[in-house]
């Protein structure tokens, strides 16, 4: 049997071609990671109504708020990978890999305890309306059962993207995708489960993605293979793993409550704008996808190649990667805002759905070059170990201004309206606030 090409490292060759080809796979798998809860959501509103989709829409924060922390600290893992691996540190990146898969199998139990027990809870403090708790409830229960599956895939995949391999994770989530439209047509479709048996296929479906990112990791033969025996945490590198990823893992929580408080806020709208907002925020999700991926890629490319001590090459790739990333968000806000209805109309053909659908698109679409900034700096400054600041300007913005924001106008104007243009206020802010760290500061040069 053939063995598969191993990943080469980004240190040499063409920036842009190295850089484009590593995110192509991310691309296509986070495409197929999106169609998740997007299946979901389809089936679920075409399904079971709009009352089930404002259920399983009311859920997203909340699971994002709990995940958002773990990925965060794994994307720290990937950094040091990435470090390990493009300087040839063996023993290094042994340590980094089996300290990170120890790290993700006590999370994952974690995560199930936390988020079975404080599910409801929560949903209550969010303002759930009461006609979609007890759908809610059991969506996010069901999909907690699951968090180790959840935990440990994204921290094979944050291993593998590390040291250049896109490849098997899409080939994973190909598989794992099928798996759960299957599931949620039968589960939905014919055994008639509810909202429930969606979350359920999602949990089998990524279980499925984990075991097989195990086992490749488990039969390679290169330097970052898995040995289960020596999983365990070593102190040293635990901490230098917490350190670069414990900012991230702090943002996106902090980030991931902001949004709880905008939900919260979309829920007192009713029923029918918590499905309006739930379809754009999938609308959203898609046409994301090619700006999440290429800022994957340019973690990456700078750290392995600040691993490498190639600091010119470094400069070059960031500079390139936030072209890139800048000029395709624009592009695809210009798509989302023209073609609003039809995607909304996909997911709920109600009207009313539609009609809070489209007003949120064509309010925020416009301003997606400034989120897409906002990210391909930071994806640049976690590459080279620098979380700490993308940390407290995204906090800063997109957590204390956000909800301070929605505090003040909302009780006076009683307009969802508020609730919208809050995003492209804070993507402002924090965009402008990079620029001027960027250019300024010009830590780059310093590194």
């Amino acid at each position: 049997m053939k063995m598969a090409k191993a990943p080469e490292p980004m240190t040499s060759g063409s920036i842009w071609k190295k850089m484009v080809f590593f995110a192509l796979p991310i691309l296509l798998g986070n495409l197929f990671q999106q169609m998740y809860n997007t299946v979901d959501s389809l089936i679920v509103g075409n399904f079971l109504g709009s009352s089930a989709l404002a259920a399983v829409s009311s859920s997203g924060s909340l699971i994002f708020m709990l995940i958002g922390f773990l990925s965060g600290i794994a994307s720290g893992a990937g950094v040091i990978v990435a470090r390990r691996f493009g300087a040839g540190d063996r023993e290094g990146l042994h340590k980094a890999v089996h300290t990170t898969v120890a790290l993700g199998i006590v999370s994952g139990i974690l995560m199930t305890v936390v988020g079975v027990l404080l599910s409801p809870q929560i949903l209550r403090w969010m303002d759930t309306p009461e006609s979609v708790m007890p759908g809610s409830v059991a969506y996010l229960q069901i999909y907690f059962c699951g968090s180790l599956g959840f935990v440990m895939y994204n921290i094979f995949v944050g291993i593998l993207q590390a040291v250049g391999d896109s490849r098997h994770p899409l080939y994973y989530l190909i598989v794992s995708s099928v798996v759960n439209l299957v599931l949620d047509i039968v589960f939905i479709g014919f055994v008639k489960t509810g909202v429930g048996g969606a979350a359920l296929a999602t949990v089998i479906s990524q279980m499925v993605s984990a075991f097989l990112c195990l086992l490749q990791m488990v039969r390679s033969k290169e330097i970052y293979r898995l040995e289960l025996k020596r999983i365990a945490f070593d102190g040293e590198m635990l901490k230098e793993i917490i350190r670069i990823g414990l900012p991230s893992g702090v943002q996106n929580s902090i980030i991931a409550f902001a949004n709880v408080v905008v939900q919260s806020n979309i829920n007192a709208f009713g029923e029918m704008a918590m499905a309006g907002y739930g379809a754009y925020t999938k609308v959203e999700g898609f046409g994301f996808l090619p700006i999440t991926s290429f800022t994957m890629a340019l973690t990456t490319f700078v750290g392995q190649n600040l691993g490498a001590k190639q600091y010119d090459r470094t400069r070059k790739g960031a500079k390139f990667g936030i072209l890139v990333t800048v000029v395709l968000a624009e592009l695809i806000g210009i798509v989302v805002f023209i073609f609003a209805p039809q995607m909304i109309a996909a997911f709920d053909a109600t009207p009313e759905v539609i009609a809070f659908g489209i007003d949120k698109s064509r309010t925020a679409a416009l301003f997606y070059c400034l989120l897409a900034y906002s990210h391909a700096i930071a994806a640049v400054m976690r590459g080279a170990g620098k979380a700490m600041v993308p940390m407290v300007v995204m906090m800063a913005f997109w957590c204390v201004v956000r909800v301070t924001f929605l505090s003040i106008t909302v009780p006076l104007t009683h307009s969802i309206q508020m609730v919208y243009w809050v995003y492209p206020l804070t993507w402002a802010l924090s965009a402008l606030t990079f620029f001027y760290y960027y250019k300024k500061a010009n830590w780059m040069s310093r590194i």
